[in-house]
């Protein structure tokens, strides 16, 4: 049965998306049967993954509130190596449909159970907010995977996102725990970026992933496309960074 991995972080512009994305095809590439399920009301994961959002007849919000079947809403994206349940604008709604309807935090954790024999990881794009849906995905998961970039607001963000997967620990959802942070649009030459990289890894030491994602022209242009990076340019640094990770996760979650 697949185990569930929550991608999150409440802070935009952090490589959230192109991380849950570029795991799912890298995961793929290595044999493994993986669900990518856009939680995120701008879709641009979706996108990602070469789905037109214009032409979603089931999405994640029929899912979420129960007017559809998972099974009816995932897709394989023409090209693509994982399955994809898609999303679009729609979805915004039920961040306030959410809040009259009987067991709300375990909505999607109940709509997936039935599809989880057929992958062997589910990766979930959450909003970058700490919001109904997030929970939702942090409710339904095992694990939790906190793409951060190395500058100076990161540890701030992370302290919050923390104490609500704590809190979500302790009264819903026990087995959840972090699975790692990675840290992203990496740059070297940056002495912040350093400084900070090693801040995270004093105080969360092997919670830190190893494989580090750099700031790379061609993992920047594959989302026009429609295709994850190892479809893009197999050989580009972005691409062989994320193979790297995706063989780190799956040592870890062995």
């Amino acid at each position: 049965m697949g185990n569930i991995f929550a991608v999150t972080n409440q802070k935009g512009g952090v490589g959230k998306t192109t991380t849950t994305v570029n795991l799912a095809a890298s995961l793929a590439e290595s044999g493994k049967k993986v669900l990518l399920i856009d939680l995120d009301p701008q879709g641009n994961a979706s996108t990602g993954c070469g789905v037109d959002k214009a032409t979603i007849d089931i999405s994640t919000y029929d899912v979420i509130m129960a007017k559809a079947k998972a099974a009816d809403a995932i897709v394989r994206p023409e090209g693509a190596t994982f399955d994809v349940m898609p999303t679009n604008s729609d979805l915004t709604a039920a961040e306030v449909e959410l809040l009259d309807v009987n067991l709300r935090e375990h909505r999607l954790r109940l709509a997936v159970e039935s599809s989880r024999d057929k992958y062997d990881y589910i990766l979930i794009d959450c909003p970058p907010s700490l919001s109904m849906l997030t929970i939702n995905a942090l409710v339904a998961a095992k694990g939790v995977v906190i793409p951060i970039q190395c500058e100076y607001y990161a540890l701030e963000g992370l302290s919050s996102l923390l104490k609500t997967i704590e809190r979500i620990k302790q009264r819903t959802n026990p087995a959840l725990e972090v699975t790692g942070l990675v840290r992203t649009m990496f740059d070297a030459r940056n002495n912040l970026a350093n400084q900070v990289s090693r801040q995270l890894i004093t105080h969360f030491e092997k919670k830190v992933f190893h494989s580090i994602i750099p700031r790379n022209v061609r993992l920047a242009e594959a989302p026009s496309h429609g295709i994850p990076v190892i479809s893009y340019d197999r050989s580009s640094r972005g691409s062989i960074a994320y193979m790297a990770l995706a063989s780190e996760f799956m040592r870890r979650e062995k």
